[in-house]
């Protein structure tokens, strides 16, 4: 019920334990199955920051191949990144890549309380502190 009407979905896995890939192409499935078919679907591979040359912790090694996810998520039909939550590597681009995917008619149809005839638009490149005068730099 949640997903059902979803205009996006990010599916995240860790790329230190192998499991979390397969778990995330379950969730991918059932979002296939269920949600609208137009939906836009982000395959995450997380933590990158683990296993890169020079991190702080050397015991931990990847433990999905980035061309095994990359070649999945390319059949599938998704979108593919790799990030890292903790020093937020890429995690600007799932976003952006996935607003950019989501088709234009579908959003105009779909929003509430806007005719499919509006031209309202959101510019994701804008830079927030013009009319945020909140200084934590939040763009909510």
């Amino acid at each position: 019920m949640y997903y059902r009407n979803a205009q996006a979905a990010v599916v995240v896995y860790d790329v230190t334990k192998a499991s979390t890939l397969e778990k995330a192409k379950g969730w991918v499935k059932e979002l296939q199955r269920q949600a609208h078919s137009q939906i836009v679907i982000a395959l995450v591979g997380n933590k990158v920051d683990l296993v890169e040359e020079g991190s702080e912790d050397d015991s931990v090694s990847r433990q999905v191949p980035l061309e095994e996810a990359s070649a999945y998520a390319s059949e599938a039909g998704l979108l593919f990144f790799e990030t890292s939550a903790k020093s937020s590597v890429n995690v600007d681009s799932v976003f952006i890549e996935i607003a950019k995917n989501i088709p234009h008619e579908y959003l105009m149809n779909n929003r509430s309380g806007v005719n499919s005839g509006s031209s309202a638009r959101l510019d994701l490149l804008r830079d927030g502190s013009a009319n945020n005068k909140n200084s934590s730099n939040c763009a909510c």
